[in-house]
């Protein structure tokens, strides 16, 4: 053996040493769950809106049928706008009053840690619990609220919250903001932890009012967490399913009709797949969409900064 044949050995040896082979194969088994589970059903889901199915016979492929079809769907886009309703107000209440929350929490209130867990209690309740119990706080007969407006002496404002097509759909909204806010309150407390308290300090010194050092010091230290909670909600917001369907089942008449609800029931009510798999499809792309649109907001304004 020459002299030099240990060396190209170890040169070899070390070109081919991965460090962080361990790494890829812990990696492996998660990202074959994530093809099986996300990425075949997705892509499987893409197929199935270009097809008429009813989901028994065999799919047949018909082209953009199903999405033509959309455009002249009054149905849809009567979900559509109730989607963007649910959208505006499901994430400016919740974030506007959970930031407020917090805020008073982190000042030092009495109790900081009780109303912390207040707040969070209803967000580990199901939502099947929490819609069932405030369909009969809304329950025209013996509900709670209308006892309460009745007895308050506003019995004129008193209706059937859920089955009137005036209020169906923002009294589902209360019930959901209720649910979330403590999300809310959570997760911006955390992030107030992190607020840089010496220049608090030096700008009370400075004279500045509680606003002025919210607004320039503490809101743009919370800012990327802000940024999240908008996006994670606005998406949640053109998913929303659950407590719609349990409340009202999307009636009366569509006024709570949303586009998740609405492919549910073109799905597997009237047994058209294809369609209500278009309907989700559309459902993605808007919801992908306003997640970019919130995020480019957000990097001008900081530009702008």
């Amino acid at each position: 053996m020459s002299a030099t044949q240990p060396m190209v050995m170890r040169a070899r040896e070390a070109r081919s040493f991965d460090p962080n082979r361990a790494g890829k194969y812990f990696v492996l088994p998660a990202l074959l769950l994530y093809g099986c589970f996300f990425v075949y059903p997705f892509l499987s889901s893409i197929y199935l809106s270009f097809t008429q199915w009813n989901g028994a016979a065999a799919p047949v492929f018909n082209g953009l049928d199903n999405y033509i079809r959309l455009f002249g769907d009054a149905r849809m886009w009567g979900a559509l706008k109730n989607n963007l309703i649910w959208v505006v107000l499901g994430t400016i209440t919740p974030i506007v009053i959970g930031l407020f929350l917090s805020v008073l929490l982190w000042s030092g209130a009495v109790g900081s840690l009780l109303f912390r867990i207040v707040y969070f209690l209803p967000l580990v309740v199901s939502p099947v619990v929490v819609s069932v119990t405030w369909g009969w706080i809304y329950n025209p007969l013996f509900g709670i609220l209308n006892r309460f407006l009745k007895m308050t002496g506003l019995g004129s404002l008193a209706t059937g919250w859920l089955g009137n097509p005036s209020t169906a759909l923002y009294a589902v909204l209360v019930t959901a903001v209720w649910g979330y806010l403590g999300f809310c309150v959570v997760v911006f407390f955390s992030a107030l932890q992190k607020v840089d308290g010496e220049l608090l300090d030096a700008a009370t010194l400075d004279g500045a009012g509680p606003l002025a050092r919210f607004w320039h010091i503490v809101l743009p230290q919370i800012r990327p967490v802000l940024t999240m909670v908008i996006v994670y909600t606005v998406i949640g917001g053109f998913n929303v399913f659950d407590v719609i369907y349990i409340m009202t089942r999307g009636g009366p008449a569509g006024a709570s009709e949303v586009i998740a609800t609405y492919t549910y029931k073109a799905s597997f009510q009237q047994n058209e797949v294809g369609y209500g798999t278009a309907l989700s499809m559309v459902m993605t792309v808007i919801a992908l969409l306003a997640a970019i649109v919130t995020l480019r907001l957000r990097r001008d304004t900081e530009d702008g900064i």
